[in-house]
């Protein structure tokens, strides 16, 4: 699963997810995308089951790119703990997906077999998804 080697400092604040992407909101590599219609934090178990359904369907032909990466702790407390006593440990990692960003992009495959691929992979990511196509694709 994805995760940064090293950071900087262990545990992080939450924050607030506002706005629209203001970068990695264009499909850049490949000639198809799925682009999140919503905010989210996408886990690092969600990015690879989503990779996993999309390069599964597509039979490893073509190419796929993993646009997000999750560079963000989220901390969590045991079970049963009483309040206070600091900040949890952290648990997993989450890559911030705001409204507009590219999470997958794929080439090299026809637009239906990738349109299929593209539509698997949403279903395993919680947030509201649409399939895009790069503005100068022309069918080949």
């Amino acid at each position: 699963m994805l995760q940064p080697k090293k950071t900087k400092f262990r545990k992080q604040q939450k924050g607030k997810v506002k706005g629209n992407a203001s970068r990695g909101f264009t499909v850049a590599f490949g000639s198809f995308g799925l682009k999140a219609l919503d905010t989210c934090f996408l886990t690092s178990k969600q990015i690879e089951a989503a990779r996993v359904a999309l390069n599964r369907f597509m039979k490893r032909e073509g190419q796929v790119w993993i646009r997000v990466f999750p560079d963000k702790p989220m901390t969590r407390k045991p079970a049963e703990v009483r309040m206070g006593k600091g900040k949890g440990a952290p648990e997993f990692w989450v890559a911030v997906c705001k409204p507009g960003t590219i999470i997958f992009e794929a080439e090299g495959v026809s637009m239906e077999t990738a349109k299929e691929a593209m539509r698997l992979a949403s279903q395993k990511l919680p947030v509201v998804t649409k399939f895009i196509v790069k503005p100068d694709y022309n069918g080949n």
